[in-house]
Parts: C-alpha cells; sequence; structure tokens
C-alpha cells in the first residue's frame, strides 16, 4: 500500500469512528415482515450463530459498552432489532437472532428462518449482510446453509471472523485460510474476509469503513 493509499485509509477509518461515535440508537424489533421499519435508508444485517459474539461486535463498532443489549428483553429473542445510525439517519444496523437452535422447538425454528428467508431475500434496501464465524470453529454446517441461502438469494455478504484474540496465531491463520478458500466456492460471498475481535480492537476500524462503503457507496466520506 502506497503513503497516499495508507493516508486515504486512516482518513476513512477517522471519519467512519466518527460518525459510529454519534447517534446510534435502537428503533425496533420486528417479529414479522409487517413490522418492519419504513425502506427509507441503507440497511446492513449482522447474522451468526449463537454465542458467535455478534452482540460484542455491534458494541465495538459501535464504539459502546452495551447497545446490543437494548434489544435483549423477553420476547424478542427472535425478532430482528433495528438500531439507527447518525442525525439524521444515513443508515441501519439489523441485529438477526443467532442461529443453531440447539434448544429451540421446531416451530419456532420455523418460524425464525421463514422470517430471515423473507427478509433477505425482499428487502429492497439491504445493502449487505455480515455473515459473522467465530475463529475458535470456523464454518459450521449451519453457517454453510446460511451463506447457501444467500446465495441463493443473490444477497452480497462479508464473512466476519470474530473473537481472533482467542485463538493461536498459527491456529487462526489456518482457519483463516481455510474459511477464504471455501468463501471462493459462494457466489454472494464478498472477496475479502474480516478477522476482528471486539475485544482487542482488531479489524474493527477497516470492518466499520467497509460498512460504511457498503451502505452509502465508495464516495460517501
Amino acid at each position: 500500500m502506497t503513503p497516499e493509499e495508507e493516508k486515504l485509509k486512516a482518513f476513512r477509518e477517522d471519519a467512519a469512528a466518527k460518525l459510529f461515535s454519534g447517534r446510534v440508537d435502537f428503533l425496533l424489533s420486528a417479529p414479522q415482515l409487517k413490522f418492519l421499519p419504513d425502506p427509507e435508508v441503507p440497511e446492513i444485517a449482522f447474522c451468526g450463530r449463537s454465542n458467535v459474539g455478534k452482540s460484542s461486535l455491534l458494541n465495538a463498532l459501535t464504539l459502546r459498552k452495551n447497545i446490543a443489549r437494548a434489544s435483549v428483553t423477553p420476547g424478542r429473542t427472535q425478532e430482528l432489532n433495528f438500531f439507527e445510525v447518525g442525525e439524521p439517519t444515513r443508515l441501519r444496523l439489523v441485529d438477526m437472532p443467532g442461529y443453531g437452535f440447539a434448544k429451540a422447538p421446531p416451530k419456532v425454528v420455523e418460524k425464525w428462518k421463514a422470517l430471515v428467508r423473507s427478509y433477505l431475500r425482499g428487502r429492497q434496501v439491504l445493502a449487505r449482510t455480515l455473515v459473522l464465524v467465530d475463529s475458535r470453529h470456523g464454518l459450521k454446517d449451519v453457517d454453510r446453509d446460511m451463506m447457501k441461502m444467500l446465495d441463493e438469494a443473490a444477497v452480497v455478504y462479508r464473512v466476519v471472523l470474530t473473537k481472533a484474540d482467542k485463538v493461536k496465531k498459527s491456529e487462526l491463520d489456518k482457519t483463516v485460510a481455510k474459511v477464504a478458500e471455501e468463501a471462493k466456492k459462494h457466489v454472494a460471498a464478498f472477496p475479502e474476509l474480516h478477522v476482528t475481535s471486539a475485544e482487542k480492537g482488531m479489524g474493527i476500524a477497516e470492518l466499520r469503513a467497509a460498512i460504511l462503503e457498503d451502505a452509502l457507496g465508495a464516495d460517501w466520506v
């Protein structure tokens, strides 16, 4: 990377941090499509297995300690949770319930799948989906199922490795290579793999800038 490119990168990351450090408010939870907010601004959806670190990542991206907890109340665990960013609102972050369903009743699972499938396939303002993958485990079959669904729906997504600080570098390198190689086989997967640690701040600035580019365009800044 040239000095000019490094300077531009730093400028974009600083601008992204400034935007996300401003207004970020919980908007609503949608248990059904009819409760979705009006499609007025671009949306970025976050999905991943239970315990993948989604809340921690959202908190890190928005430079807050507990923004994601605003939606964690009884009755909302199987809903789409929307957060607005910017004043006026520039984009929305959509927190999707963790999948895995080890203890969920079959009817709950099917209801969640139908809601997510319909949202991902039909939401016109959905700018990008982030598929979060735990660095400690790599891709699981449920992750592959989600990626396949996004492929079929022609919804372009980024694969984001979380909790990168929880594994040794040698193991992390192997996981990154393996996930990147597999992602190449998915037609809707974004070519760039993001490696992050919410706790250590690894990759957060880069992902934050990428989210804004996805939502607002390359010239957003």
